[in-house]
């Protein structure tokens, strides 16, 4: 059974360190996203059975299809991680992370740094599509490490027999300031027959209609464009330019609900960071953030969120 249609375009969630938890991917997949992806999973930290990582690993019971994206370089370690995750259901595909920018992960030649070695990055998806039994291998790229080199990646990528790809349009160069090259996507998406997905700067319905003309791609994916935004997947799903204050404030208060059903009482401290993000523009926000800052209690800071957005129950 084919569980993401790509004839008809999707709209994914990219993998966000810190932000796209199963609290927030429990709600932009009630909303509109087609696809969620889990927070970037270490190989390693698989492989040592890390309570934390197994944590990051489970999933809402609305998302499906559900993808799994790890971290790694060592064959080795990867086929093990992979053997791991054949044994957890519910998991409908493995991605590789191929762009990530960060030191610490580019210093264990996972992440960005695997563009910069090709046949490598092919050695590693080619073993998670052996070894998986999952519906979906994947690859989440850059343009480059510091050359933009799009069509060799691209080529690279889908003669490891991956299904998909996702495409982040700067080099690992260009972290997250440069801006996106669109066109350079585009080259990634004529130079291959397999599924593209557009990525980067992705901000609003505008925005994703502009993305999908330049590159040619009929499905996106977005990452920081949906913090503080994740109406964007309901925007898109239901072709609608604007959203009402109603159904913004319908999804804030799940998103918190979502933490504290997840977290417990430590949801309550771990919202603030999205209310910070969700109250800029709106009157009084400077207030709302100082009183927010210190509340412990799930009840009453859900009080505050109601009050605060004019939630009417």
């Amino acid at each position: 059974m084919k569980l993401i249609d790509f004839d008809q375009g999707i709209v994914a969630l990219a993998p966000l360190a810190g932000y796209t938890d199963l609290p927030f991917r429990n709600v932009v997949k009630k909303f509109g996203a087609d696809l969620t992806f889990s927070e970037m999973i270490s190989a390693n930290a698989l492989q040592h059975n890390s309570k934390k990582t197994f944590k990051m690993l489970e999933k809402s019971p609305l998302e499906t299809p559900y993808i799994v994206q790890l971290a790694g370089s060592d064959l080795s370690v990867i086929r093990e991680a992979v053997e791991m995750l054949n044994d957890i259901e519910g998991i409908d595909g493995i991605d590789l992370n191929c762009g990530c920018p960060v030191p610490k992960v580019v210093s264990q030649s996972s992440g960005s740094s695997l563009l910069l070695d090709l046949p490598h990055l092919v050695n590693i998806l080619e073993t998670i599509k052996k070894y998986s039994n999952k519906q979906y291998t994947s690859a989440k790229v850059r343009l480059g490490f510091v050359e933009k080199i799009p069509e060799q990646i691209g080529k690279a990528v889908e003669s490891s027999g991956v299904d998909f790809m996702s495409v982040h349009g700067r080099t690992r160069a260009g972290a997250y300031k440069a801006p996106v090259d669109y066109d350079a996507i585009a080259r990634v998406k004529q130079s291959v027959k397999i599924p593209v997905l557009a990525n980067g700067d992705i901000t609003s319905f505008e925005k994703a209609m502009e993305v999908k003309e330049i590159t040619g791609c009929n499905s996106l994916m977005i990452g920081r464009g949906a913090i503080g935004n994740p109406w964007i997947f309901y925007q898109l799903k239901h072709a609608k330019e604007s959203v009402d204050s109603e159904i913004k404030a319908t999804i804030i208060l799940e998103h918190y609900d979502s933490m504290v059903e997840f977290y417990g009482s430590q949801g309550v401290s771990m919202f603030r960071k999205h209310l910070h993000v969700y109250s800029k523009g709106v009157a009084e926000a400077s207030s709302f953030r100082n009183k927010i800052n210190t509340i412990v209690d799930s009840n009453q800071m859900r009080d505050e969120i109601e009050n605060f957005f004019n939630i009417r129950h």
